[in-house]
Parts: C-alpha cells; structure tokens; sequence
C-alpha cells in the first residue's frame, strides 16, 4: 500500500530539459488506426514563422511563461483561415458549417515547456465567448501519455497529429497552483472530498507512471453536487510519462509544490481510507482495462520497443520499483515500455480477479 505522508525532504526535480521522441512507424500507424493521425490545416511549422513576440504579464504584475507572437498581414491571413478549421477539426471531426462566425483572437507562444506549445485562442464572434487549444512538438513520450489516460483514467481526451505536429484540447479547470492560492482554504471547500481525489489522482499517476505532477502540472475540476462539491484532479502535461529514473518522481505526493494537498490528505483521512480510495481507483483502472484491453495491448506492444527514455533512467527505475514491490521480475526489464507493462500488471492484476470473467489479462 502506497501512504500518503509527508516527508522532511522533498524530491529532487525532474530532468530540466527532457528530449523530443520522435514518433516511430508502428506508434504511426497505431495513431492512424485509432484516427489520431490526420492532415492538419495549420502545423506547428506554420506557427514558427512569427516575426515578434511581447511577453504577457500575469496577475501579479510579473512576465508569464507565454509570449503573445504576431505575423506579418499573410502568415495571419493563412494562420486566421487554417487555425479555425484546426478547431473545427477538433470539435465537431472537420464540420466547417460552423465556422464562419470564428475568428482567432491571439497566438501565444510558451517558452519554457518541453514542447514549446502554441495557445490557441478561438473566439466567437457573435458573442465574444472564447475557447483554447494547443499546437504543440509530435512527442512520443506526450503521445503515450496522452493515450493511457483516455484508456485507463475517467478523463477522455481529444488530441490529433500530423507527422511532427501535435494539437490538443483546451482541458478546463483551475490550475493546481491557483487553487491552493485561492480556493483551498474556501469556507465552500470541502477538503475532505479534495483530499479522497488527490489519493485517487496519486493513485492513477504512479499505475501508469506519470511523472512530474507538480501542482501547476495538473488542474481541479468542480461540479455541484446534490449538497456539496465534487472534484477531479486532471493532468494538463503529459511531457513525462515515464521517461525518469526515480520512483518517487511518478507520485505527486512527494513534490514540495503538493504539500498543501498532502496535509489535508494527512489532516482528514487515515491510513484505511487511503486504501479505501487507492483500491476504488485500481478497480475502476481494472474495468477500463477490459473494455479496452486490445487497444490497450497494442499500444504497449509498441511502447515495449519504443526509444521513450535513457538506459541509466531505465536500469534506475527498474531497481527502486523491484524493491518498492518486493518483485524481482522488474529486473529483467531493458525498455521503460517493459517496465510500464509490468507496472500496471503488478498494481492492476488483484483488482483484476476480481471482474468477473475477465479476460483483461495484460498478455506476457
């Protein structure tokens, strides 16, 4: 049973820089089996041909991460045209009966990610309402990320490639960061109901081996509820699925930036129900598995052979995870797809036997 508890030193970082994976021919043509791989009217490639940025400034008076990018009179002619049927293509599968009353209102260009992805900003121009997507680097790694977490958590997720581009979905919520600041210690916050999600969301990120969940990595969704508020924590960054060494780095509970969330975990709940809500969250894993177990294998069919991570990463994961679980079988892991495969065998296969009938087994 993983704990939810704090610890007086708080992990390392993950790596500053991570590299770009390129996309192989069989993840190709895994994406253009399922209709992930498409021909994009804007391509990340079209975006780069800025000629000027202005940093955008946040709330607090302080230069952001994003930088607001113009284009001479033809780049924004074609940009304006292609980017709206980009948005159209991610809404409603390529209608463009709706797009004549959009506009793209602004570009923005963020630095500072891996990906360095490109803020969308689609506007209605009948009533002004506004929604985002993303351009982003084609990452492999992102890739895998992104499609464990529509197979295996309860968030669906909308996202499309073409060669080296990646566009995704504006995923809505309040920054992790901004909820802590703002939100947490609400009169109208139910810090237990937050402190059950966030051991669910640890959950979820260490089965699949995410990594890098700090609090401005994920956001909190809220829906009223019939006398309070649920909550959903959602990750917005999948640049580190599975790439580090270090076991820890694949628990959000261990980042100094979470701590706020860990003791409201440590404040409210006890250790039966954090394996309460730990076991709720694999069981809920083991039924998606089921209903998507060939996808599922075909996809870590492909992660198995593919280049995500560094040899020295790899040997160092498969050593803490053997110890974490008492498993030496970890050992014999060579790829970080090896060792994804392994993980979810080894923290699913007890819920597993518990479907009834299932055939859901991760096959060998």
């Amino acid at each position: 049973m993983i704990e939810i508890k704090k610890e007086k030193e708080y992990i390392e970082k993950p790596s500053r820089k991570k590299p770009i994976f390129p996309v192989n021919t069989p993840l190709r043509n895994y994406l253009t089996e399922y209709g992930r791989e498409i021909n994009l009217p804007a391509t990340y490639e079209d975006l780069r041909r800025f000629t000027y940025t202005v940093p955008i400034k946040g709330k607090d008076g302080k230069d952001s991460s994003w930088e607001r990018v113009s284009y001479d009179m033809r780049e924004w002619n074609f940009l304006r045209e292609n980017l709206v049927k980009n948005y159209a293509i991610l809404k409603t599968k390529g209608d463009l009966e709706y797009v004549n009353h959009l506009d793209v209102a602004a570009i923005d260009f963020c630095f500072f990610g891996n990906s360095q992805p490109f803020r969308i900003r689609i506007i209605n121009k009948y009533n002004a309402n506004f929604d985002h997507y993303y351009i982003k680097q084609a990452d492999a790694s992102r890739i895998y990320g992104l499609e464990l977490e529509h197979l295996l958590s309860p968030n669906r997720i909308t996202y499309f490639t073409d060669h080296n581009t990646l566009v995704e979905e504006h995923i809505p919520g309040i920054p992790g960061d901004v909820f802590v600041n703002d939100y947490l210690n609400s009169p109208t916050t139910n810090q237990i109901r937050l402190a059950k999600e966030f051991v669910k969301f640890n959950e979820r990120c260490f089965t699949h081996l995410l990594g890098d969940m700090r609090s401005y990595n994920f956001v909190v969704a809220i829906t009223p509820d019939v006398l309070n508020y649920q909550y959903r924590f959602r990750s917005i960054d999948f640049d580190q699925q599975s790439y580090e060494g270090r076991k820890n780095l694949y628990l959000p509970q261990f980042y100094k930036e979470n701590k706020p969330y860990v003791d409201i975990v440590s404040k409210h709940l006890n250790n039966e129900s954090i394996a309460q809500y730990q076991a709720e969250e694999r069981t809920l894993m083991a039924f998606r598995l089921t209903s998507a177990k060939y996808r599922v294998k075909e996809l870590l069919d492909i992660m198995i052979d593919a280049d995500i991570s560094k040899k020295e990463k790899i040997d160092q994961l498969k050593k803490e995870l053997a110890e974490h679980f008492h498993q030496p079988s970890f050992l014999k892991a060579t790829t970080m797809g090896q060792i994804v495969k392994m993980q979810l065998k080894q923290t699913l296969r007890k819920s597993l036997t518990f479907i009834p009938k299932t055939k859901a087994k991760i096959a060998d």
